[in-house]
């Protein structure tokens, strides 16, 4: 669904952008052909430094450590670049490029993985992941959260699904990686199950305690990661010390979407913050992929959380 709607803007946009390119062009107007193509990729790119603008102003006395401006500017265009290769390459026409693997035989024993992405994404997202996970030969599903725009309760029979046939595979709890609003939908399904049927949940950017830009949100998704929503404290009065526990939350202090930056963290878990990047971005760092790859080895698989 996500990657149709996708191809459908994005092709509307490189069609008026050539419309009005040769419209311009043709009738002498050079710099009105060149001005409007231009005027597209800066919007883009203005949007983006808005929104740090307005992190930088929300995270003032937050916990997490300061962000320079250098910092910023760095975040800023990394995540420019991220946007236009996850929004318009992998997850309109490349979420399919690397299928699930999920072997019969020969991998009982060897902890397996399940990926949720977030918020207007879909399973594309992991690309960089998805061969790396098969390649070491651990199984794993990255699954595509639908409807789009519906509630976030609505997504826990996706992540049961996926979870089973991981478990069924190898005969073990799985890591779950989670992007954005996808640790909150891990969270919800994770309370309404026992805890031991996780080995640890890994979330990237998540809004657990909600997050600033979402008052604008209108999808019900969206307006359960309103801060002080009640949607998401009563979520946090159900976890347990052994939810706690097994919970690590990689945060950052440039995060343009999850902010303020403490808001991607739970109290009591194992929070890790990550230095100059945004929130695509974020997915795409080697830490979170260096934590789960250490968390599905056998050494790894012998302890106390089973």
């Amino acid at each position: 669904m996500l990657a149709s709607l996708l191809r459908l803007i994005i092709f509307g946009v490189l069609t008026a952008s050539s419309a009005w390119f040769v419209l311009f062009w043709r009738i002498g107007h050079h710099d009105w052909a060149i001005g409007g193509v231009v005027a597209v990729v800066l919007t883009y790119a203005g949007i983006m430094a808005l929104e740090f603008a307005i992190n930088a102003r929300v995270n003032r006395g937050d916990l997490a450590p300061p962000a320079t401006f250098a910092q910023r500017a760095e975040a800023w265009w990394g995540e420019v670049r991220s946007g236009v290769v996850v929004f318009c390459w992998r997850q309109p026409f490349r979420s399919r490029r690397w299928d699930d693997f999920v072997p019969e035989s020969n991998i009982q024993g060897q902890r397996g993985v399940v990926l949720v992405h977030g918020f207007v994404c879909n399973r594309g997202l992991w690309n960089r992941w998805l061969p790396r996970l098969r390649e070491r030969g651990i199984a794993h599903i990255a699954v595509n959260l639908e409807p789009v725009f519906g509630s976030i309760d609505d997504y826990a029979p996706v992540i049961e699904d996926a979870v089973q046939r991981i478990e069924r595979a190898t005969g073990l709890p799985p890591v779950i990686v989670a992007h954005s609003m996808g640790g909150l939908a891990v969270r919800h399904w994770w309370c309404e199950v026992d805890v031991q049927r996780v080995h640890r949940v890994v979330t990237i950017g998540t809004p657990h305690r909600g997050a600033w830009l979402a008052r604008f949100a209108l999808s019900p998704n969206g307006r359960q990661m309103r801060l002080g929503q009640e949607w998401s404290g009563a979520l946090a009065q159900r976890q347990t010390p052994a939810f706690v526990l097994r919970l690590i939350c990689f945060y950052g202090h440039c995060d343009n979407v999850v902010f303020p930056a403490s808001s991607a963290t739970v109290p009591g878990a194992d929070n890790r913050h990550l230095e100059a990047v945004a929130h695509l971005r974020m997915a795409d760092r080697p830490e979170p992929l260096a934590e789960v790859l250490r968390l599905c080895q056998p050494a790894v698989n012998s302890t106390v959380y089973q």
